[in-house]
């Protein structure tokens, strides 16, 4: 593969030849083995797959309501840039639904392509008729205010288990979501290319009825 010259040109390529699985493998291939996300962080639609930089938010529970509950999360989100993903980390509450449809618009109009919430969220139908990609771990249609606040962002957060840090790729489809940290995200990319060439060849030969034994042997990817 040529070398992509911006990440808008890599991050079409990956979600066009790409998938979760195959970058998992890869990453094990390069000894980082806990950078998927936990399984119970779900797309709202089977179809929705996110490839982009994270741009990672935090957020604490809070017991009664702020004099100004939304600044930071209106600044964070307001800083969202092109082809960034809002990776949020609730801290594991199950308080609120902190994203729902006015956030995805606000998203989407900073360049945001997508959102993963370790939490819950709101205004699901609207979302999935806008065809934001969102990954969460449920529904849950009350109010953020007075019940969590966003603290800080662009910091490093726990989210579906894994550390991300500012600017790591992301890459999210039905099977799940996987992390790419960004000093290995050349080799990792280069690896996963190189694997989905040799499973299509598996595939071909395999369709033609030779035996898994032998595809394995010459190609070595089940």
């Amino acid at each position: 593969m040529d070398q992509p010259k911006n990440d808008a040109t890599l991050f079409a390529q990956m979600k066009e030849r790409l998938f979760s699985a195959v970058i998992s493998d890869a990453l094990d291939q390069v000894g980082v083995r806990d950078r998927v996300m936990r399984a119970d962080l779900r797309p709202l639609d089977p179809s929705m797959v996110i490839c982009g930089r994270a741009f990672t938010i935090l957020s604490a529970d809070v017991y009664e309501k702020n004099r100004d509950p939304y600044e930071m999360e209106i600044e964070a989100i307001d800083s969202l840039t092109p082809h960034s993903v809002a990776v949020w980390s609730t801290n594991g509450s199950k308080r609120t639904g902190v994203w729902g449809e006015l956030l995805s618009t606000a998203a989407r109009a900073r360049g945001a392509v997508g959102a993963i919430i370790d939490g819950y969220i709101r205004d699901a139908v609207q979302i999935m008729k806008m065809g934001f990609p969102v990954f969460c771990t449920g529904l849950r249609p009350v109010d953020s205010a007075g019940r969590s606040l966003v603290i800080d962002y662009n910091c490093t957060v726990q989210v579906g288990d894994v550390l991300v840090s500012p600017g790591d790729i992301v890459f999210a489809d039905y099977d799940g979501v996987v992390v790419i940290p960004k000093d290995v995200e050349d080799e990792v990319i280069r690896l996963a290319m190189e694997k989905v060439r040799r499973e299509s060849a598996t595939r071909e030969e395999l369709l033609k009825g030779a035996y898994l034994k032998d595809v394995y042997a010459k190609y070595g990817v089940l």
